[in-house]
């Protein structure tokens, strides 16, 4: 065969190319069209039963060289990409979605502004234990500048065996040191039954990862006008974090903040999986401050400055992590958690990094 034969059926074969494309374009505009009648019908867009027959219709028309089975395979690339064509956008009617609310929420906590451009840490222990404990610790961050606290009172555990916190007399003790250092309290609460009581004790209600899909308690969260943290569920994906913030913010509560605290992967080296990636896209998707406990998603006491600056240089707009008066005798997550000199060198390694001004 001559170059020229060869370039003459390479041109043949590009203006069959274009009129593919043309005739794809020209079904794509016409599945379109039927989407929006199904739609007005409140009918179902995937139809088997259709599916099937123009797939028999193709096969009973085909005269080669492809085979039956290999047409019938390109055949269902295009339905399921003229399938998505008929999809709605959800992402664009959520209220939590960017392309909803293009301006950065902005979370005031008495005072101490999270999303605003400036990005904060929020510090203490992993369960309230006592007027000593806490007051200890607050005194510290206060020294540091500090005014986020955080505190359990009710403990979800994975074993019921495990101290559970010391529940509304906790919820006391963190309001009783806010009160007196002029701090902000962020303290999770598991039930719905006790939002009500708890937005009296706490500046921020925080719904921890084994709740993220309780949906019941994300409505009563939503209900409330009090910020709320919501952390991301352990094996949760960025799609339904996203849902889950919906949720609280579709019931009229816009003052809430995601926080990003590792997922559940097959590495045992750490509690769990730190996705740093979730930050950005967290940012880019939604319109709500993220934040990265670098606590719950390490488990290690080693690895909270790392992954502080870490989260810091990515762009979250504040990082939680764990402090205690005496970790070696905490009642929950010993090996986790800073003591004071370690806390104070955590505050300046970070300080010295740049990463954080504060």
């Amino acid at each position: 065969m001559s170059n020229e034969q060869l370039d003459k059926l390479r041109s043949e074969l590009d203006e069959v190319n274009l009129k593919l494309l043309e005739l794809i374009n020209e079904r794509a505009r016409v599945v379109q069209e039927i989407g929006k009648v199904k739609g007005k019908q409140g009918v179902n867009r995937f139809d088997p039963v259709r599916e099937r027959s123009m797939l028999d219709h193709i096969a009973a028309n085909n005269t080669g060289p492809f085979e039956t089975s290999t047409l019938q395979h390109l055949f269902k690339q295009i339905f399921k990409a003229s399938l998505e064509l008929q999809e709605d956008d959800n992402s664009k009617a959520l209220l939590v979605s960017r392309k909803k609310h293009p301006e950065n929420t902005v979370v005031d906590l008495r005072g101490e502004k999270v999303g605003d451009g400036t990005q904060r840490l929020i510090m203490g222990p992993c369960a309230v234990e006592s007027y000593e404990q806490v007051v200890t610790v607050a005194k510290a961050m206060k020294e540091r500048g500090l005014k986020l606290l955080r505190g359990g009172a009710f403990k979800p555990r994975t074993s019921p065996y495990d101290f559970q916190g010391l529940g509304l007399e906790g919820l006391k003790i963190l309001k009783q040191v806010a009160d007196e250092l002029d701090m902000a309290v962020i303290s999770e609460i598991v039930s719905p039954q006790d939002i009500e009581t708890a937005v009296e004790y706490v500046d921020v209600i925080q719904i921890g990862a084994r709740n993220m899909q309780n949906f019941e308690l994300l409505k009563a969260a939503g209900s409330v006008n009090k910020p709320v943290l919501l952390k991301r569920g352990l094996s949760a994906t960025i799609s339904e974090f996203i849902h889950a913030a919906e949720y609280v913010v579709a019931k009229g509560n816009s003052q809430l903040m995601l926080c990003e605290r590792g997922i559940r992967t097959y590495e045992k080296a750490t509690r769990n999986t730190l996705d740093i990636s979730a930050v950005p896209i967290l940012k880019q998707e939604t319109h709500l401050p993220v934040l990265v406990d670098v606590t719950h998603s390490t488990g290690r006491r080693d690895l909270l400055l790392p992954t502080a600056k870490a989260a810091l240089a990515i762009g979250a707009d504040a990082v939680m992590a764990e402090v205690h008066p005496d970790p070696a005798v905490a009642l929950s997550d010993s090996a986790q958690q800073m003591d004071i000199p370690q806390f104070n060198e955590f505050i300046d390694e970070l300080q010295a990094s740049g990463l954080y001004k504060g």
